[in-house]
């Protein structure tokens, strides 16, 4: 490419990568290293602490590099920043990614919609980043499709464009008045306020975007009549249901079983994007850091999140989250999953160090791996413990059989010789008694004084 103008000393332009409302991206070349340079709108004439402008500016900055004094993967490295020669206009030099955008991942030749896995990639690593601004304050303020990039050389996905973290407040709401990329913007944003929550909103943009493969509220024209349409539909319309652009938008040359697999969406995911994209910034997350533990949480299922809306939807087309497992597309419109339903059977994630798979018995088996560890080596001992008693019985009941019998003849012949010893006793007895002679054999020798002798006496006792 031509040089189109020089934006610093030793800092060479080599054109254009992306122009708009908010300011103009250049790729550039610093001796042997290609970088990308964003280059804001507004001038700053003098590079003087008494000049607003340049104050803020240099605030910005100082608050920018704090998200560098820690690298992070996710993140784009800030490199410099100045003032161009021609136009005095501030500038920030970034680290150039190759690869392409989430933008260009869903136009032709690419399928409209991630698949679920990819998906929660984006959502696990966007929220890193995320996270990683909001612990030092830095309000990324220009979060979308095309400031999201695939690292060729990692295969991380990076959020890049600091561009609006260094405008002043002032500058911002006239940033934002022109900004091309309104159906990322924050209902807040439409009145130029830019805080946490709308980082967090833009987020949840984007990964509706991904799973649906469009936005809730696209933009039809670059017409005033459009944006004002999207604008207002952002701070009052109910989000589109998720899951039937998802089906309207599967890719043809998916086969039916695929498609009914990717159907198959984490209930968590759809509840997190539903809190993302709350109207009121008290009702999401509050920041980037609690965005990404709700998300690792729930990829972990160490804590499925659950969420219910704040305000019950005015259509049947809303997201209505539910709290647990696979959402069918028939769920889009039944009020809510209760509160003990199956955990989400979450695909794995690609290029990722924490991967969890379902497996052949599902999610609440691996969740139960530990438990049934330990009940099978129980299982296992008492098992070892039966076939030993088993194998020992016999050898134990021919001991036992040996001494019974023994103590039964014992006990039998003690039996049958008290009962000699009873008998000889009886014996002895009967012959000791004497033996009865009748007087019948008395009586019948002679006459019988005994009788004559009783007669006599007792009429001598009548006679007294």
């Amino acid at each position: 490419m031509a040089k189109v103008f020089t934006i610093s000393e030793g800092l060479e332009n080599l054109g254009a990568i992306r122009t708009g409302g908010q300011g103009s991206i250049y790729k550039a070349k610093r001796g042997d290293t290609i970088s990308a340079v964003k280059i804001l709108p507004t001038p700053i004439h003098t590079e003087d602490e008494n000049d607003k402008n340049y104050r803020d500016f240099q605030n910005e900055v100082s608050k920018l590099k704090k998200v560098n004094e820690d690298p992070n993967p996710n993140v784009v490295k800030i490199l410099s920043s100045g003032i161009t020669e021609s136009g005095s206009l501030p500038f920030i030099e970034m680290e150039f990614i190759e690869g392409p955008d989430l933008e260009d991942l869903i136009k032709a030749p690419h399928d409209p919609v991630f698949t679920i896995s990819e998906s929660i990639k984006v959502a696990d690593q966007l929220s890193n980043a995320l996270a990683h601004c909001h612990k030092v304050s830095v309000k990324h303020g220009d979060i979308k499709s095309n400031n999201v990039k695939l690292n060729n050389k990692s295969g991380n996905y990076m959020l890049l464009d600091f561009g609006l973290s260094i405008m002043s407040d002032e500058q911002r709401r006239t940033s934002l008045r022109h900004a091309g990329a309104i159906e990322f913007m924050a209902p807040e944003q439409n009145e130029g306020e830019m805080l946490l929550e709308s980082d967090i909103y833009s987020f949840g943009i984007i990964l509706f975007e991904l799973v649906a493969g469009a936005v809730p509220f696209p933009l039809n024209n670059n017409g005033e009549t459009s944006r004002n349409a999207v604008m207002i539909s952002h701070m009052e319309n109910p989000v589109p249901d998720i899951l039937t652009l998802r089906q309207e938008n599967m890719p043809p040359s998916w086969e039916e079983e695929k498609k009914a697999f990717e159907m198959l969406i984490p209930a968590w995911l759809t509840a997190i994007i539903a809190k993302c994209l709350e109207k009121r910034p008290e009702n999401r997350f509050s920041n980037g850091m609690e965005l990404h533990d709700a998300i690792v949480n729930s990829i972990t299922a160490k804590d499925m999140f659950v969420y219910q809306p704040v305000a019950a939807p005015t259509s049947k087309a809303a997201i209505i989250p539910v709290v647990a497992g696979a959402v069918p597309l028939a769920a889009a419109v039944v009020p809510a999953m209760p509160i003990n339903s199956p955990p989400p059977v979450t695909p794995p994630l690609v290029n990722q160090k924490k991967e969890r798979t379902a497996g052949f018995f599902g999610t609440p088996f691996n969740d139960l791996k530990p438990v049934v560890i330990v009940l099978g080596i129980l299982l296992a001992g008492l098992v070892l413990f039966a076939g030993y008693s088993s194998l020992n019985k016999p050898a134990a009941e021919v001991i036992d059989t040996a001494v019974v019998n023994a103590e039964n003849e014992r006990i039998a012949d003690s039996i049958a010789n008290d009962q000699r010893l009873n008998d000889k006793r009886i014996q002895d007895s009967l012959d000791n008694i004497p033996r009865y002679v009748p007087r019948q054999s008395t009586r019948s020798s002679g006459n019988s004084p005994g009788r004559g002798q009783g007669k006599g006496k007792g009429k001598g006792k009548k006679n007294k």
